[in-house]
């Protein structure tokens, strides 16, 4: 397996709709394996065609990995998919929002409102149909990855402009978030009448 250079900003491929996948052939495999390897080796838990400069309706998505009552993560836990020609079919009502960051776009995070769940059908690896019923953050990753496949970045649908962040403005912004809820338990604790028998 080979590991891909994954384009970024402005390349043009990540603002053109791609064309279907037609051929489920040896190249279409080798491919969908590097783009499994490039993935993984940028800690990314998706990877569409376009951002390594392939106009083509194909993505692969790997699930965050659960956690056990401890909160460690359990090994074997990811699920990984290759879809070709994806589409959503249903999408919830209930939305919500969170915090994206993009292969093609380093160093930045931003706000971005998704369905909670979503239905999709598409094809895996060897051209099968699939369908798929998705919720929470797998189902964000591959609100995420079909927009790469239409020419669209989640910085075309932040919450607002000022939901976007440069890494490190996150990650302080988080730690500032932590130390004022670690404080208000502190005075919540201090506050609370002693327990008199």
């Amino acid at each position: 397996m080979t590991e891909l250079k994954i384009v970024t900003l402005p390349d043009e491929v990540l603002r053109t709709k791609a064309r279907p996948v037609t051929k489920f052939d040896d190249d279409l495999q080798t491919l969908i394996d590097d783009m499994i390897a490039t993935m993984r080796a940028a800690s990314g838990v998706g990877l569409a065609a376009p951002q390594i400069g392939r106009s083509i309706q194909l993505a692969v998505i790997e699930t965050l990995p659960k956690s056990d009552e401890a909160g460690n993560d359990i090994p074997g836990s990811r699920e990984l998919f290759v879809i070709a020609n994806p589409r959503i079919v249903w999408e919830s009502r209930e939305v919500v929002d969170g915090v994206e960051g993009c292969l093609s776009i380093p160093g930045y995070v931003g706000e971005v409102e998704r369905a909670y769940a979503v239905r999709v059908r598409a094809q895996d690896r060897r051209g099968n149909p699939i369908k798929l019923r998705l919720k929470g953050w797998t189902a964000r990753i591959f609100q995420h990855e079909i927009d790469h496949l239409n020419g669209v970045l989640y910085i075309d649908k932040l919450t607002d402009r000022e939901n976007f962040w440069t890494d490190e403005e996150y990650y302080e912004m988080r730690q500032a978030e932590a130390e004022a809820e670690d404080t208000e338990e502190d005075v919540e604790e201090t506050a609370a009448p002693e327990n008199r028998d």
